[in-house]
């Protein structure tokens, strides 16, 4: 188990940048080099988060599918969103993580992004044999 009762505020990395939905790929890719993280929140003219993009949907979704990154935006690649409130426990976060499947789950404070947390994140603040439970379960075969 994690130390005490950490919540997801306590282990996220903050700081997330959103990149618009209307910002082109080439440009999230920009961001990403900027900011040094695989994952962009991309959000909406509300500041509300919409979905999330990653360095491998990119490559994969767009340039490998022979399309333009340059006229492509993050919004037409965002996939659905899943989150987890900045209130909730870390053991809620590692269930939602490994039932979708995610390496990166954004942290919500009401509707605005707080942070992201990341298998580096969970690496510092969870024991090993935990830790080697959820990289099982979120990297097994569907």
């Amino acid at each position: 188990m994690t130390k005490g009762h950490e919540t997801a505020r306590d282990v996220m990395s903050t700081g997330a940048e959103c990149v618009p939905a209307h910002e082109t790929l080439d440009r999230a890719a920009q961001m990403m080099r900027e900011y040094d993280v695989g994952a962009l929140p991309v959000c909406g003219p509300d500041d509300r988060v919409q979905g999330i993009i990653t360095d491998r949907d990119i490559v994969l979704k767009c340039v490998a599918a022979g399309h333009d990154p340059a006229t492509v935006t993050a919004g037409e690649l965002a996939t659905g969103l899943v989150w987890i409130p900045a209130d909730a426990t870390v053991e809620e976060a590692l269930a939602r993580m490994e039932e979708h499947q995610i390496k990166r789950l954004p942290v919500m404070d009401g509707n605005r992004i707080a942070g992201m947390i990341t298998e580096a994140d969970l690496a510092k603040h969870l024991p090993d044999n935990q830790l080697a439970e959820f990289v099982h379960r979120v990297y097994a075969l569907r």
